[in-house]
């Protein structure tokens, strides 16, 4: 009897040597015959499942998003039953700084795709700006939903500190990636920040 295709399996692994590839030897070194390679396959059974090298380029793009959203998730399930707009907030910090090997994979192989996204039009700006714009509106719901429960001032402008609080997100990152900010440091500037937004404090 032959054997049942686990196609989605095989996607995933074929993703995971695209990511491989990727981390190690930089994004623009990426094409369907290395990520077959890497994965030890033929380049026809890349081509089946992803077309193109755009398509597969695409399809790293939203598994990177995918992969950070479920991690966040865990995370934030992890906390208890009755947390804060502020403790959600702070479990997004601890989620996005590149403090472990993944994490770091993940910042990297994002900056590469915004900068990639400028010069490629395999990689259309559209679709970096995508993932930042869900989790904007992500971080812009916990402040209202901070403020409706009284963690933040009523007067607050929550889309202006969703944009400020996701800018310093991206740019702490970015300073831990390279060394100029250690985890914690960063971890305790974004905290400060957030704290600065309580009720009363000005």
């Amino acid at each position: 009897m032959p054997k049942t295709v686990d196609h989605d399996e095989r996607r995933s692994m074929i993703l995971g040597a695209f990511v491989t590839l990727a981390v190690r030897d930089g994004l623009h070194a990426v094409s369907m015959r290395s990520v077959a390679a890497e994965a030890g396959i033929s380049l026809r059974l890349v081509q089946y499942y992803f077309k193109t090298k755009a398509g597969l380029m695409q399809s790293g793009l939203a598994m990177l998003e995918n992969v950070s959203n479920e991690r966040w998730e865990k995370r934030v399930h992890s906390l208890p039953e009755a947390s804060t707009a502020k403790e959600t907030l702070r479990a997004l910090f601890a989620e996005a700084l590149p403090t472990d090997r993944q994490k770091r994979e993940f910042h990297l192989l994002w900056t590469a795709y915004a900068v990639l996204g400028q010069t490629d039009p395999e990689i259309p700006n559209h679709m970096v700006v995508a993932g930042p714009s869900r989790l904007l509106q992500h971080v812009l719901s916990l402040f209202r939903q901070g403020k409706a429960l009284g963690e933040f001032d009523i007067e607050l402008d929550a889309d202006s500190e969703a944009a400020v609080l996701l800018g310093l997100i991206h740019g702490l990152s970015t300073a831990v990636m390279i060394g100029l900010q250690s985890g914690d440091a960063a971890m305790e500037l974004l905290t400060c920040h957030l704290d600065r937004l309580d009720v009363g404090k000005k």
